[in-house]
């Protein structure tokens, strides 16, 4: 025996460290002599060491063996020079063209050849699986330590790059770790009879994969702990296969045992007793064996620096878990994944849900799980609210499993926390949600029972409590009115119960019988909106808006699901949509949400199936709420329900347009006679006169939205109205705005028809004619004195200025170029105006608004959204180039002030119209900051105070506006030259009237246009200072006196960075990252383009094209520009975080000590719970011992109670140390 052989039983691991050397690949004789290590507990059967022993070949005998070790190079396969046929162990599992059995059997026949040189096989297979380049040598395994063979390969790393194996994308690399796992377990399955129980293939895998799990080397760690991991998992199946074994040989021996004396037979008897025997040390060397795996390395490894190798640690041990219940389910290793559960990466968390799910499934395990469920319930609830969505996803899965294993377990605020994620905009987490509401609530515990009870009562469904229930739920989650989310996240659990639409129209359309309760008029308005949801998601067959990312192609399954689901609802409702209509025409909210399911029919039924009388039903329970309702939702879903009737593709059409046609004449015949009443009476018309005029007016604006009413010419009475409102003054707002819109529709339709038919002249004069009357009139009602009817006329003459501007004539139309309107700076001015006025207003006192009502509240929001709306509509003139640009200047002074609200619309507007014009845009921008300062120098005197808020509120605004040019200085050069240029004219455009001696009075916008220096760049930076040299004096240069400071400084940001370009300057075809790197020094390469920056630097100089500034505007006090914004936290650097590369792959922080508490940080989307101390000390206490099987009771013992926060471990130290 040679005296390096690596022949030694693994040390126990109860001294096992973090320290690299801790567990040795090899010992030498004289160490395993030693007298102190005699002492320590050696694993196995003694006298059995030597028993087997082959005296070792010499390199020289065995040298092709060797050479088929070195095949491997950093994880790429190399080849021999005859047919390239894989040469290393290492290349056969990767490529994966043999079959696994195969390989295994060819290992294990050449180890029982030669198990030295199998095993150097193996241990250079696991180095070559980390990516390593080097192969371990017959020598080294001879005659070096384990820390002196894991250094030497860790020299023999690729530098350059930090991947390996595990880590590689591709397919080639995924399915090399299949078969990485694949092979260590049919390895173990293979070897389970003989050669794991020989003291030395077992002994010398665990002590390599101890010691690379221990290494500083992430490939190491990651490709050993995946090993290991997998090899114990082939080890518990093996013991498990013992005890089955064990367990029949016990009764086999037991029923022998039991047998008269003269049918007993005794050598059975002996060869029972042996076999047992036999199997009882096999099972102690493989609970050995688990020992070394489970307390070498997942202890440690568990809480690995490493997500990757943590997440495998804890998806194993649920394996372990759930294939060998009876030794691995119990608190001392469930409280590995209780722990874990508190991870900071999502991906470990997962593994732990997952792992807890397999173990949920199966129901005979929950009372082994009672006391984790306990103790870990309300981590596993609040997890239904992690941050990562997947994470969520799978803890309300969980959450539900534990729910169907026992009623008990979740405590009624449990489940609510669930309840309200089935409103999540996420669809996943909202099914999910859904599912567990559907198995707590909507789940039938007796369907036949309750089925009697339904046919007894007389109902021909046994859901309607069910849906009782759903609608209490529905109106108590107060905080969600979104019926359609609801059914979304309960149509996959709770289909059947969602598209009962008999049971929902029993309901409500029949009295309730025996034992039943009357439906309160709330609860039939919410039953009716959640019936409209289910018939729109059976209909539609895609989740409502906000869920998911758009419409995804339908399987032919859920195709033909969609069009039965249509016929079922089309053919029901035909004939019972009348009857809700009849009952509930008087209440607006229910019948305007009825009227919306007749968009959702297949309309061929009424005629296919012969069922016009019902059609006639329905049109005239329409006709009956268009004549009794004045509200503009039900009006509108009257007008809607006609289109869709009235579409040419149906036969019912010319039925349906007759019946429409005879409303619009009843209507327009009042309205008619109404209006010539209320102008002949003009100031003594009464409020019938006025509600006549308005009701009917309200009709005949809802229909003409979704109907061409052209022929009626409603435009004319219209304009009559309006007109007399302009010249009397005394019109009611509610009729001028609806006259002002329904003549909007006209417009509109009138346009439709010429566009798609083939005008005269005549047509064309006849609408311009009308389009310019109603422009005027619009215009004239900007200075009404109701706000609501000036709010409707801007934004109509926005849309019509939109409308017929010159885009009218894109798309070869050149003949509707009569029709183009350009408004003229009256106009656009009075727009402006209004855009001041009534948008740019201050919020009413905040402290007021905070404690205000709900109502109150709404109500703010609402008249936000109203002003957006306002300024969107004048912006998009801006960005259309409707209105002049420079307006926008009065626009963008405000992004500061009023950030909150308007930011990101400002913010576009500046966006779009720099696409438009750069150089426009950026005087623009000037503009508006030199408005500013002039608003400030009224307000203060020449004499600034810089340090004022308003001042800083300027500069600030300067600087946002300045990083809106981007990193692309070559193509906002100009523009940013050019509004240097305006700002240097502007600062000096008034003299001192003091005298010469005296700075300029807009000097001090210097300062404000200094924020703009770092846009330009080094050729650019020179020429403005020599342009700002022409206005300064002799004596300018040399004073410095405070009032002279915004001189000096803007001189110095042109000075800083003159000789030497350090900026990025990109060009937006070239650039990838956004920006190059100028080295210092370098050479001009690209003359050209140093001639083109010469060209464009002089060019920006000759232009005298300045804007005009507009003239004083009334605009509020700017009182604050600075933005007050709430900053995220720093985040401090990731402890998990992986360098860029692993060049030495040593890590200068130091992996987890074996006393080290695990990672755990707050990863809720909600700071509900703190996370409680944990200390876990303990590892070295704790020894896999399987289960007894019916012969072992003697071993079975009472394990402590690892949940109990009674139950303390003594530690090393002995310090006692609470677990929680």
């Amino acid at each position: 025996m040679h005296e390096g052989l690596l022949c030694s039983p693994l040390r126990d691991s109860s001294n096992e460290s973090g320290a690299t050397d801790a567990v040795a690949l090899s010992m030498s004789i004289g160490e395993i002599e030693d007298p102190e290590v005699k002492g320590k507990k050696k694993r196995g059967r003694p006298g059995k060491q030597a028993a087997n022993k082959k005296p070792r070949k010499s390199p020289a005998e065995k040298g092709v063996g060797v050479a088929r070790g070195r095949g491997k190079a950093n994880g790429v396969a190399q080849h021999n020079g005859d047919g390239g046929d894989p040469v290393t162990l290492f290349e056969v599992v990767k490529l994966g063209k043999s079959a696994m059995q195969s390989v295994v059997d060819e290992w294990i026949e050449s180890y029982k050849q030669d198990r030295d040189l199998a095993l150097l096989d193996l241990i250079n297979f696991f180095i070559q699986c980390s990516g390593c380049k080097g192969t371990v040598r017959i020598e080294m395994f001879r005659n070096m330590q384990n820390a002196e063979i894991i250094r030497k390969m860790t020299e023999e790393f690729d530098e350059d790059s930090g991947d390996y194996p595990l880590t590689m994308p591709g397919p080639l690399w995924k399915k090399f770790r299949y078969n990485f796992c694949e092979f260590i377990s049919v390895l173990i399955r293979q070897c389970q009879y003989s050669i794991i129980y020989d003291e030395y293939m077992m002994d010398t895998v665990i002590s390599l994969l101890t010691g690379l799990s221990d290494s500083q080397v992430r490939a190491f760690r990651h490709t050993s702990t995946l090993a290991a991991m997998k090899l114990m998992t082939a080890l518990v199946n093996v013991a498990l296969n013992l005890s089955i074994h064990q367990d029949n040989t016990q009764r086999q021996y037991e029923a022998e045992r039991n047998k008269i004396a003269g049918k007993r037979a005794n050598d059975k008897l002996e060869l029972l007793l042996q076999k047992r025997k036999e199997l009882q040390e096999n099972q102690d060397e493989i609970e050995n064996m688990m020992n070394s795996i489970f307390k070498g390395i997942f202890v440690h490894r568990y809480r690995d620096a490493i997500a990757e190798i943590r997440a495998i640690c804890i998806e194993e041990i649920g394996v372990w878990m759930k294939m060998y219940s009876d030794a691995f389910l119990n608190d001392s290793y469930l409280k590995y994944v209780g722990w874990t559960l508190h991870d900071r990466q999502g991906e470990v968390r997962l593994k732990c849900l997952k792992a807890l799910q397999n173990l949920y499934t199966n129901r005979e395990l929950f009372p082994k799980l009672e006391l984790f469920t306990n103790r870990f319930k309300d981590r596993i609830v609040s997890m239904t609210l992690d941050k990562e969505y997947d994470v969520a996803v799978e803890a309300i899965r969980l959450v539900t499993l534990i729910l169907q294993g026992s009623e008990d377990a979740l405590s009624n605020e449990d489940c609510e926390n669930v309840y309200h994620l089935v409103y999540s905009a996420h669809r996943p987490v909202a099914v999910a949600a859904g599912e567990f509401l559907h198995r707590k609530l909507f789940s039938r515990h007796d369907p036949q029972a309750e089925e009697a009870l339904a046919k007894r009562r007389g109902r021909s469904s046994p859901n309607g409590n069910l849906i009782r229930m759903l609608v209490l739920f529905f109106l108590e989650s107060e905080l969600h009115e979104h019926a359609a989310y609801l059914v979304d996240s309960l149509w996959e659990s709770s289909q059947e119960l969602l598209k009962d639409w008999e049971c929902m129209t029993e309901l409500l359309t029949e009295e309730p019988v025996q034992g039943e309760e009357v439906l309160s008029d709330r609860q039939e308005s919410a039953l009716i909106e959640l019936m409209v949801c289910t018939i729109r998601q059976a209909a539609e067959a895609h989740p409502p808006v906000g869920r998911g990312t758009g419409k995804r192609v339908l399987t032919a399954k859920e195709r033909k699901t969609q069009i039965d689901d249509k016929n079922k609802l089309t053919e029901h409702f035909i004939m019972t949509l009348p009857m809700l209509l009849s009952k509930y025409q008087a209440d607006s909210e229910k019948v305007a949400n009825l009227l919306q399911i007749p968009q959702f029919f297949d309309l061929d039924v009424y005629s296919a199936g012969r069922m016009e009388k019902h059609l006639d039903a329905l049109l005239k329970q329409i006709r009956l709420v268009v004549e009794k309702h004045i509200e503009m939702d039900v009006l509108e879903a009257c007008s809607k329900t006609y289109s869709i009737l009235c579409s040419e593709e149906y036969t019912i059409m010319n039925r349906v347009d007759i019946a429409r046609s005879q409303l619009i004449d009843e209507m327009t015949d009042r309205f008619a006679h109404s209006v010539e009443g209320l102008l002949q009476e003009a100031e003594e018309a009464d409020d019938d006169d006025i509600y006549n005029v308005l009701s009917t007016l309200k009709r005949l604006t809802a229909f003409h939205n979704a109907h061409d009413l052209t022929r009626w010419d409603l435009f004319g009475n219209c304009y009559r109205l309006l007109k007399a409102g302009i010249e009397q003054g005394s019109m009611p707002e509610q009729i001028a705005v609806q006259a002002l819109q329904c003549s909007h529709y006209s417009v509109l339709w009138q346009l439709v028809k010429i566009t798609e038919g083939a005008p005269s002249k005549d047509d064309l004069v006849a609408l311009r004619r009308v389009v310019k009357s109603f422009l005027a009139v619009c215009q004239q009602c900007l200075s009404n004195v109701n706000t609501p009817v000036k709010e409707q006329a801007f934004m109509l003459l926005c849309d019509l200025l939109m409308i017929f501007s010159h885009q009218l004539v894109t798309g070869g139309r050149d003949g509707l170029q009569p029709l183009v309107f350009n408004p003229d700076m009256t106009l656009q001015n009075e727009l402006l105006n209004f855009v001041l006025d009534h948008v740019f207003v201050d919020q009413d006192d905040e402290s007021q608004s905070m404690e205000g009502d709900e109502e109150d509240e709404a109500n703010k929001i609402e008249a936000l959204h109203k002003r957006r709306n306002l300024l969107a509509a004048f912006c998009k003139l801006i960005i259309f180039d409707i209105v002049d640009m420079h307006a926008a200047a009065d626009i963008f002074k405000h992004y500061m002030k009023y950030y909150n609200d308007y930011g990101d619309i400002i913010k576009e507007t500046l966006s779009k119209t720099r696409q438009t014009d750069k150089i426009l845009c950026a005087k623009t921008l000037i503009l508006s900051l030199q408005q500013l300062f002039n608003e400030l120098l009224q307000d203060q005197g020449p004499n600034l105070d810089r340090t004022s808020s308003h001042v800083s509120g300027i500069k600030e605004l300067a600087r946002r506006f300045a990083l809106t040019f981007g990193l692309d200085q070559i193509k906002t050069r100009e523009a940013v030259a050019t509004l240097h240029k305006d700002g240097i004219e502007f600062a000096f455009k008034f003299q001192n009237p003091r005298g010469p001696e005296f700075p300029p009075i807009n000097l001090a916008f210097l300062e404000v246009l200094s924020e703009f220096s770092s846009k330009l760049i080094r050729q650019d930076k020179k020429t403005v200072h020599s342009y700002l040299e022409k206005f300064m004096s002799e004596s300018m240069s040399e004073r410095r006196e405070d009032v002279w400071l915004p001189l000096i400084s803007y001189r110095n940001s042109l000075l800083t960075g003159g000789d030497e370009d350090h900026m990025s300057v990109t060009s937006g075809s070239s650039s990838k990252a956004g920006s190059v790197r100028s080295k210092k020094g370098r050479p001009p390469v690209h003359k050209k383009r140093i001639e083109e920056e010469s060209s464009v630097e002089g060019s920006w100089m000759l232009r005298n094209d300045t804007l005009q500034t507009p003239g004083a505007l009334q605009t509020p006090q700017l009182t604050s520009t600075v933005l007050r914004e709430n900053r995220p936290a720093e985040h401090m650097p990731d402890p998990d975080s992986e360098p860029g590369s692993e060049n030495d792959f040593v890590h200068k922080r130091g992996l987890m000590e074996d006393d080290a508490e695990p990672i755990f940080e707050d990863v809720m989307m909600s700071s509900r719970g703190q996370l409680e101390d944990m200390n876990e000390e303990f590892e070295d206490t704790m020894v896999i011992d399987l289960p007894p099987s019916r012969n072992r009771r003697e071993r079975a013992e009472l394990r402590p109670d690892f949940f109990d926060s009674a139950a303390m471990i003594e530690d090393e130290s002995g310090f006692s140390m609470p677990m929680f």
